[in-house]
């Protein structure tokens, strides 16, 4: 939920941590940078950090430094001081797993500016190829807050894997999907990073299913590397692979049709499992895939390769791709696939409709993800966060 949508918005930044006009500065800055106006983003951002306790303007400025360590720096020195705020706010046990925050972060609005800085040396550590920092902050973070309200958990098991711990990626992976913990909902000790030693015994049948029917597509992806990094060409392997397949394919068609690798993320709204996730996890993970070895495995595997050939979305054509990537996506929507210029035209009656609210529905979300006026349209929408007061609805017509 962007900051400024939801109880923050209401409470002011950090529950109200900073002052309101620094945190007008903060947003100005944010938003030239967004327009790619760094130097003119500056002077606010500075001006929005003389009260001393603006660590989103920490955050925001780090991604302006001339070079990673500058970066670093910044948001070392971002998180001790945020340390030291919440230390004093709420005593010497904040930290401790034995008190009474641990576990609750981000639900508690005061810790959200000192999570942010977290996600944001994530980033960076990323971008400096430091993959075993990056993941001993994701696991601090699960730590914090095990219900992975900064979405960290996707990423880990690909971090963990380039930082060559591939039997922790399969135990984080399997610790997260395990039925009970899909069934209820509820976060495991620690958000999975309590490490043991992973099982190499195959998932049964059903179990298998249930995964294909509803899963993280980027936990099973990385499920696969890990099976296979640990064992070779199992079972085990095969199945996380398939299950990845058939919930995001666009990962896989990337993947075999050697498509370039993202250089930057997607940040933009999504559905779960669509393009804009598979974007990201292969911006982190397509090169662990472009191994020889590992990009001949995937290919050689029939039952996930047939979930990356589609069909043309003109209902009386039917024809079907013979490799992956070769049909084109309509230019609107991203998301209707046409084996050629005359069906897509064909079907554009049919097609126009849907199309149009497809479209409408990005740029609501969109316009809510970076706190901008809502577009005029048809389509009623509602958001809701978790408060300290309960569940916030709100509601745009």
């Amino acid at each position: 939920m962007n900051r400024r949508m939801g109880w923050e918005a209401i409470a002011g930044v950090g529950g109200g941590a900073i002052s309101r006009e620094a945190q007008k500065n903060l947003e100005k800055g944010e938003e030239l940078c967004r327009k790619r106006k760094p130097d003119k983003a500056l002077p606010y951002l500075m001006k929005a950090m003389e009260g001393g306790n603006n660590l989103d303007a920490c955050v925001q400025l780090a991604f302006l430094m001339p070079n990673v360590d500058m970066s670093i720096d910044l948001l070392r020195n971002a998180e001790a001081k945020g340390r030291e705020n919440l230390l004093r706010i709420f005593g010497p046990r904040c930290f401790d797993d034995s008190g009474d925050h641990v576990g609750h972060f981000w639900g508690i609005l005061e810790t959200r500016p000192y999570m942010r800085v977290l996600q944001a040396k994530v980033r960076i550590y990323i971008e400096a190829k430091q993959f075993a920092n990056a993941a001993e902050t994701i696991i601090e973070m699960l730590r914090l807050c095990p219900g992975d309200n900064l979405g960290q958990r996707d990423s880990l098991g690909s971090v963990l894997l380039k930082a060559g711990r591939p039997a922790d990626a399969l135990s984080f992976i399997q610790t997260w999907l395990q039925p009970e913990t899909m069934r209820t909902g509820e976060p495991p000790e620690r958000g999975g990073c309590v490490f043991k030693i992973p099982f190499k015994t195959p998932l049964s049948p059903e179990r298998a299913e249930a995964l294909g029917e509803y899963c993280k597509a980027d936990m099973a992806y990385s499920g696969a590397l890990a099976a296979y990094k640990l064992w070779g060409d199992c079972e085990l392997a095969r199945q996380y692979l398939r299950v990845g397949a058939r919930q995001n394919s666009y990962v896989l068609v990337k993947v075999l049709a050697k498509v370039e690798q993202p250089r930057n993320l997607n940040n933009t709204p999504r559905q779960q499992n669509g393009p804009e996730d598979a974007h990201d996890y292969l911006w982190l993970a397509q090169d662990l895939w472009m191994a020889p070895d590992v990009w001949a495995w995937a290919d050689g595997d029939a039952e996930a390769k047939a979930f990356t050939l589609r069909i043309c979305c003109r209902k009386s054509c039917g024809k079907r791709e013979d490799k992956p990537a070769l049909f084109k996506r309509c230019g609107g929507c991203k998301e209707a696939i046409y084996c050629s210029q005359a069906c897509q035209k064909l079907d554009w009656p049919a097609h126009r409709r849907g199309c149009k609210e497809s479209q409408q529905m990005k740029e609501i979300q969109r316009a809510m993800w970076l706190g901008k006026p809502l577009p005029k349209t048809d389509i009623p929408v509602v958001s809701a966060e978790f408060t300290p007061n309960g569940i916030v609805s709100t509601f745009y017509d």
